[in-house]
């Protein structure tokens, strides 16, 4: 079955000339986004309950642009000026390019990891007696805590904001030959909106070994999957199966 329309449960990307962009553009195809999950703030109340006193950090991880967002919503509903001595540790350097909306670059500490979040530990080692926050979602990778209790710093992760499904009902008579997927969470939303949702002839394209495993567990035909050694990227492993099916 051939492919010509596709459904990417993120939003639209911002850059002109993306790689979705040339997808559409070489094979023809129909590419729309839509966030299958969003992200709600907690309020500064829920995270004093978690008895949490930005006082009493020298030094932030974070992980996403979001974490940045919310660390500094917090800050300023509780009032908190954040001091020029505090360390950053950004797990990549789009998140630490991301932390000049709110700070002068020159003027800060930070450290920045490639990509991957075992990356920053030999910058939390060398810094070592600082005392670190992990603003982070309700939803964490387990990875995360386990290195930083490996490490023996002092550290304290704090829910600042949570991840959302997002009410889909609007898609309920729509069909699509492709639904693109990054995480869990936009597998369970599909089965929270949809639960009586049948794969039939639609194919289903996962990144990374948590969505693969979600997808599974549902009882999800996998079709496509990324990254692989050949496919690195999801809109190659897209093109790779679309230049195989649209012939």
């Amino acid at each position: 079955m051939k492919v010509k329309t596709i459904l990417v449960s993120q939003p639209e990307p911002k850059i002109e000339n993306s790689p979705y962009s040339r997808l559409i553009e070489k094979e023809k195809v129909k590419v729309d986004f839509r966030p299958f999950i969003h992200v709600e703030g907690v309020e500064a109340k829920t995270v004093r309950q978690q008895k949490i006193d930005l006082n009493n950090f020298t030094a932030i991880i974070l992980t996403s642009r979001n974490s940045v967002d919310h660390f500094f919503r917090i800050a300023e509903e509780m009032r908190f000026k954040v001091p020029d001595s505090m360390k950053y540790f950004c797990q990549s350097e789009a998140v630490a390019y991301y932390l000049q909306k709110y700070v002068v670059y020159r003027k800060r500490k930070i450290y920045v990891g490639k990509r991957m979040f075992n990356e920053l530990v030999p910058l939390i080692k060398k810094y070592k007696d600082e005392k670190f926050l992990l603003p982070s979602s309700d939803t964490l990778k387990v990875t995360v805590p386990q290195i930083l209790d490996e490490l023996k710093v002092d550290w304290k992760r704090g829910i600042f904001y949570k991840t959302v499904i997002s009410d889909l009902s609007d898609l309920r008579e729509v069909t699509y030959d492709v639904l693109v997927f990054f995480s869990p969470s936009g597998i369970e939303s599909l089965l929270k909106n949809f639960p009586d949702f049948e794969q039939n002839g639609t194919r289903i394209a996962v990144f990374g070994n948590s969505t693969v495993k979600a997808a599974a567990d549902a009882g999800l035909r996998i079709d496509i999957q990324a990254p692989t050694p050949e496919t690195p990227s999801m809109t190659m492993a897209l093109q790779k199966y679309i230049t195989s099916v649209n012939k």
